[in-house]
Formats: C-alpha cells, sequence, structure tokens
C-alpha cells in the first residue's frame, strides 16, 4: 500500500499547514511549463518552500498532457506540481504587470523556463528583477543557453537529446532512438535545484542576489561527457550497437523463457563470478576477455553464451541465481510490473493524491533522496487552475473588491 498524504500535527507545520523544512520560509514563483522549470520547483517545494505556480486563467497547456480522463488534468502535471498553490494571472496586461510586481517584492526566487524575450517583455529578466528586489534568485532555464548563435532558439527535452550525441548511441546504425524518458528535462531541473539552494545560501552571507541559468543542451552534454571526452582524445567514433556496451560484457538485454533481463558485468571481479557462474573459467586466461575494454570488442562469444544461459531459465530463476552469485541484474519491467514491484513499493516514494478527479488515486513520485533530519514531504496534490488565488492576493494586501475588479478586467 502507498502511503496517504498527511498533513502533519501543528507543532510540526509552518505557514499555511506546510511542514517546516530546510526551506521553509522561502517563496518561489513559478512561471514554468511542463518539466524543467516545475520540477525544479516541485523539489524546492518537497523541502519547505511555498511555491506559487502562476498560469492562464484557463489553465496552462502542460496540464493537460497525458490526461487521467476525460477532461481531467494530466500525469505530467500532477508529478510537476504537487506541493504547489495555483494563481491565475496575465502577466502582459496592465492590472496583471501590478500583481506580477507585488508578487515580486514577497518572492525569493523566480522559476521560468520561458525564452530570454519572453523573460524581457514578462519584466522577469534579472534586470527587472533587481530594481524591484535587488536579493532576488532567478533560476532561468533555456533550450541552448544565453550565448551562441542558437541561444534566442526554443527547444524540448529532445533538442538535447539529439545535439549531446546521445540519440546517435541509442538503437541500430540504420535507426537511432530517442528515449521517451525525459532525462534532458530532469537533469536541467535538478541542476536548477541545485543551483537555487547555492544562491540562497550566498545571498545569506552577501545578501546579494543573482541568476542561476541552465540549459537543456548543456545538461545532455553533461551527462554526455564520459564519451565526448573519449571523443575529443582517441577519436573512438563510437556507434549504436543496441542494447550492448561499448565498454564491458555481458552488458546486455537477454531474452529468458518468460521474459527479459539485463546484465551488467563490469571490472575484474564481477568477470570472474561470471565465467565460474558460466562454468567458463578458461576464459579468465584468454587475452580477449582480459580486460573491460577488450570483452566490450570481443563480445561475440559472451553474449552467445549468456544468452543461451538465459534462454533455459524463466526470468525469477535466472535473477535468483545471478543474484545469489552477486552479479548485477534485473528485470525489464513493464509500467505496471513497476507499480506493483515489492522493492518499488519499500522504498516508498509514492504518495496517492486525489486532487485531480482521477477515476483512482494518482501517485505522486517523492524526490529519491532522504535527509535524515529534515525530510521532504508531499503533503498535497497538484492545485486547481487558481485554486489559491484570492488567498495569495489577500496576502499581498489585496482587498476583495480589488480582487473582484482585477477578476472582472481579465487580469486574474
Amino acid at each position: 500500500m502507498r502511503p496517504s498524504i498527511q498533513i502533519l500535527p501543528s507543532t510540526a507545520v509552518g505557514r499555511a499547514g506546510t511542514r517546516v523544512g530546510p526551506l521553509t520560509g522561502v517563496r518561489v514563483l513559478d512561471f514554468g511549463r511542463y518539466i524543467a522549470g516545475p520540477y525544479c520547483a516541485a523539489l524546492l517545494a518537497e523541502f519547505g518552500a511555498d511555491v506559487i505556480r502562476i498560469e492562464k486563467r484557463g489553465g496552462s497547456e502542460d496540464r493537460f498532457v497525458s490526461p487521467l480522463g476525460e477532461g481531467l488534468e494530466g500525469a505530467v502535471f500532477t508529478q510537476m506540481n504537487r506541493n504547489k498553490r495555483s494563481i491565475t494571472l496575465d502577466p502582459m496586461s496592465e492590472a496583471g504587470r501590478g500583481v506580477v510586481r507585488r508578487l515580486l517584492c514577497s518572492a525569493d526566487v523566480v522559476v521560468a523556463n520561458l525564452p530570454g524575450p519572453t523573460l524581457t517583455a514578462m519584466g522577469l529578466d534579472q534586470t527587472s528583477l533587481s530594481a524591484l528586489r535587488p536579493d532576488i534568485i532567478l533560476a532561468s532555464t533555456s533550450a541552448y543557453g544565453d550565448i551562441g548563435p542558437l541561444r534566442d532558439q526554443v527547444g524540448f527535452d529532445g533538442i538535447g537529446q539529439v545535439m549531446s550525441g546521445a540519440v546517435h548511441l541509442t538503437g541500430t546504425p540504420d535507426q537511432p532512438y530517442r528515449t521517451p524518458v525525459a532525462w534532458v528535462d530532469f537533469g536541467t531541473a535538478l541542476h536548477s535545484a541545485f543551483g537555487v539552494v547555492l544562491a540562497l545560501l550566498e545571498r545569506e552571507r552577501s545578501g546579494r542576489g543573482q541568476t542561476v541559468a541552465t540549459s537543456l543542451l548543456g545538461t545532455a552534454l553533461a551527462f554526455m561527457a564520459p564519451t565526448l571526452i573519449e571523443q575529443a582524445v582517441t577519436n573512438s567514433d563510437r556507434q549504436a550497437i543496441g542494447n550492448k556496451s561499448h565498454g564491458s560484457a555481458p552488458t546486455d538485454l537477454y531474452r529468458t523463457r518468460d521474459g527479459w533481463i539485463l546484465t551488467q558485468v563490469i571490472g575484474q571481479p564481477l568477470f570472474r563470478r561470471w565465467a565460474e557462474l558460466m562454468g567458463e573459467p578458461s576464459w579468465l586466461e584468454d587475452p580477449q576477455f582480459a580486460s573491460d575494454k577488450s570483452r566490450a570488442e570481443n563480445s561475440g562469444p559472451i553474449t552467445e553464451r549468456m544468452s543461451r544461459w538465459c534462454a533455459e531459465r524463466t526470468e525469477a530463476e535466472a535473477l535468483a541465481i545471478l543474484g545469489a552469485a552477486r552479479i548485477p541484474a534485473g528485470p525489464v519491467l513493464r509500467p505496471q510490473q513497476v507499480l506493483d514491484h515489492p522493492q518499488v513499493q519499500a522504498m516508498g516514494l509514492m504518495a496517492d493524491t486525489r486532487a485531480l478527479g482521477a477515476p483512482r488515486p494518482a501517485p505522486a513520485f517523492r524526490a529519491p533522496l532522504q535527509l535524515s533530519e529534515t525530510p521532504g514531504t508531499i503533503q498535497s496534490g497538484p492545485p486547481r487552475v487558481g485554486q489559491h488565488t484570492d488567498a495569495v492576493l489577500e496576502e499581498l494586501g489585496y482587498s476583495a473588491c480589488e480582487i473582484a475588479d482585477l477578476r472582472a478586467a481579465g487580469a486574474i
């Protein structure tokens, strides 16, 4: 069973019922969309920050990606926007600009994965922000960074994947594959959240705000750095080789009698255990299998032996034997099998939310890290469109009449 979201006792909570965490007292304005910006803000919220998501009156487009039912919000929004409050706002209208200025004066951090010209038009560039509050921190994410010939171009996760060399090495030489997992977006969000915390620490010392600038391409290049370093030095010109590894063997996906498993045998101690398990002790003295590199380059016999061994066993049998031999191996799971797997359940990373009106509870996944004294928590699911507009504006000093006027003018 997944743990349900619970509000902790009042002795352990701070403003607006949120648990006191390392970022309690930090207010974040989330102008982000999709993953890179919103997930950065979600990580900050999980550890105590008061995150206010600002979106269009009808709900921004990222609310409805992978919908959880007819007319319902989507899976992407559920994961990226837990623990947040929502206000609707037209920041380009005259009245809306006034609300933005008052919000900014109350904020510590602004998160925005928007093009530079859009940031400037909305008054969210560092120059405009600093004029209102010199110690404010801007976490800005772009596709390509703020210099170079592509700096003004827009892009999604896949741009980083294809331009980093990762897609070229995925699949086969005749058919490269982009992974459906948005690892560039998520990696950029992690870098952004790390940068925000560093900027907050620096502000404690100097009182200065600053810009935390990240880019999708920059993240993808950082993750691909070992391969790119190898290319620069050795001119290796790696090509796609399916699920095999360029640097070790047997590292591949293997079919069992009833499924697929992955093994990763890296380093001499592991290879020794594997060769003994396979009944091939002579391979330990064979020069073509003397190192990870040579085993990868001469992987044909290794792959054939492992394939034959797996084909004779069920998935459970193969994993049990490999596990007993301390050889890294895991099953290729379908999404439902992931949700049901006892190890996944035991890790306690899923918290059920019911905020979206979905026919069944929608799990949100906690940040996969634990602080022993101040752990992060998921206390609420993603907010409804504009659910907290009135409450936030009241905190900023707007009266009920002023809020009604803003709503009538289409500013909120």
